[in-house]
């Protein structure tokens, strides 16, 4: 039997953790039934598959593009209007059709209406709010898969904390670790925020920084629409504190490796494991990764489909990451949740900030990745997802968080909104549920956003029961929610 030496989680930045595979591996004849290494690594890749590995949409994903609508788009004015609603409820904008047959956007969408037949509409999206009327509750919720304990009569939290349940992505890149020498899980263009409540549910939480994303949040103010442009390939680096441990506990691993176990180190040999550990080393200045970065290598006519914006650049960015390897993208619109000028926010003024600000950029942003997504042939193994916190209340100028609202505004609506979720073996052109004559409550199968993570798990071959631990090493499901079935094909 081979140990490899020191205490275990002794040389993580997060010495809580429990162990994990990187963390010891034991080798020998009298264990195991005398497996030999290249058995146990087999098994160890076999018992990650759970039941589920034969239902529709397992581990399609290679990549995971979340597009973030912080703030709260109303469903109404965009994806799910309701013409024959009163006036109180309608939307002012005219429905069109769509490429698919029965389903019908607002005026706001032409773009997208052209498009989805590449994925499916949900316009079911629906919880009950228990403290997650306000943005950053409701955030952590979507992020994460679980509520906070401590929530304020206003719903804000206090900041990200150690203790936090980490962002999905992160989960994502733990369970299913890259083998690219590529950033595994980027955040762009801002943190999530709602007033002085910054990045809640944007972080590794219990996981340790070493799970943490790398944010790219380009200088400038969120209204500078040309941030993107200022990217250099500078900005591409890792937090030296963190970075530098990494590095540490791999290079602790490989030395003890080689001096304790000749024996594998001659069973590996022709995986050139020393090949593998300087792509490692030299992520940062890695031909792809400086590469993925550079946006001015894209067609004029490109950048313009996308949109010359943050957002529209953004999107643009996910793809390129994604194409270098990159396992999960988080776009996070490029505004705070609760502002105006471009937020979907829409307490006040809805009419003009749908029309003049967010709705234009959304519409060409989104349209533009799934459409340069197919056209490469990287829709089938990239999910994508689209979603805010919650929707708009369907009567327009009451109030249903406390917030203030004119007569053509839309408070904050949870109990029914609107989501988009594509490629990675997601069914194309497909309406998922039905939403009532208001717009107010579905009819027809109701989605909690628990269950659009559990979804993002599955398709990337994760079981969403698998157990983390968390600070206090309890065990936590990653989400306590189903995959919906339904929506792959």
């Amino acid at each position: 039997m081979i140990r490899l030496p020191g205490e275990i989680a002794k040389d993580l930045c997060d010495s809580h953790l429990k162990p994990g595979r990187r963390d010891f591996l034991r080798v020998g004849g009298a264990g195991m039934l005398g497996m030999s290494l290249n058995n146990i690594l087999a098994v160890q890749d076999a018992s990650a598959a759970s039941t589920l590995s034969s239902r529709p949409g397992w581990g399609k994903a290679k990549s995971v593009i979340m597009i973030y609508l912080q703030g709260g788009p109303s469903h109404l004015d965009l994806w799910d209007p309701k013409p024959d609603a009163p006036d109180t409820v309608r939307s002012i904008f005219k429905p069109i059709n769509t490429k698919v047959d029965g389903c019908q956007y607002t005026e706001m969408l032409p773009k997208l209406a052209k498009v989805n037949d590449k994925f499916t509409t949900i316009r079911s999206m629906s919880y009950t709010p228990n403290g997650l009327f306000n943005h950053t509750a409701a955030i952590y919720q979507i992020m994460t898969g679980y509520t906070t304990d401590k929530v304020s009569p206003s719903g804000q939290l206090e900041p990200p904390s150690p203790k936090d349940f980490p962002n999905f992505g992160s989960n994502i890149v733990r369970l299913k670790p890259t083998d690219e020498p590529m950033l595994p899980f980027v955040v762009m263009p801002r943190p999530l925020q709602e007033s002085n409540v910054i990045n809640k549910g944007g972080t590794a939480g219990f996981l340790g920084k070493a799970y943490d994303p790398y944010y790219l949040f380009p200088d400038g103010d969120d209204m500078n629409m040309k941030k993107m442009d200022s990217l250099r390939v500078d900005d591409l680096q890792l937090r030296p504190d963190v970075f530098s441990l990494r590095l540490q506990r791999r290079a602790k691993l490989r030395n003890a490796l080689n001096q304790q176990m000749p024996i594998i180190d001659k069973a590996v040999e022709s995986y050139n494991l020393d090949e593998y550990y300087d792509k490692a080393l030299n992520l940062i200045v890695s031909g792809r990764a400086r590469d993925a970065f550079n946006i001015e290598a894209e067609t004029e006519k490109t950048r313009d489909m996308y949109g010359r914006n943050t957002f529209g650049q953004s999107c643009l960015l996910a793809r390129r990451l994604v194409e270098a390897g990159t396992k999960v993208v988080e776009v996070i619109w490029p505004k705070v949740a609760n502002s105006s000028n471009h937020s979907w926010d829409h307490h006040v003024g809805l009419p003009k900030r749908m029309k003049d600000e967010s709705a234009p950029m959304l519409d060409s942003g989104l349209s533009a990745l799934f459409q340069d997504l197919d056209d490469r042939g990287m829709l089938d193994e990239t999910l994508v997802v689209a979603i805010g916190e919650f929707g708009r209340s369907p009567e327009k100028g009451v109030s249903t968080s406390g917030n203030g609202n004119s007569a053509d505004g839309r408070d904050h609506w949870p109990y029914c909104y609107t989501a988009v979720v594509g490629g990675a073996g997601v069914k194309r052109g497909y309406v998922h549920g039905k939403s009532d004559k208001t717009g107010s409550a579905p009819v027809e199968d109701p989605v909690h956003p628990t269950e659009i993570l559990a979804t993002i798990y599955h398709g990337m071959a994760i079981d969403p029961q698998t157990i983390v631990y968390n600070h206090l090493n309890q065990p936590r499901e990653l989400v306590k929610g189903e995959y919906v079935e339904r929506l792959f094909a």
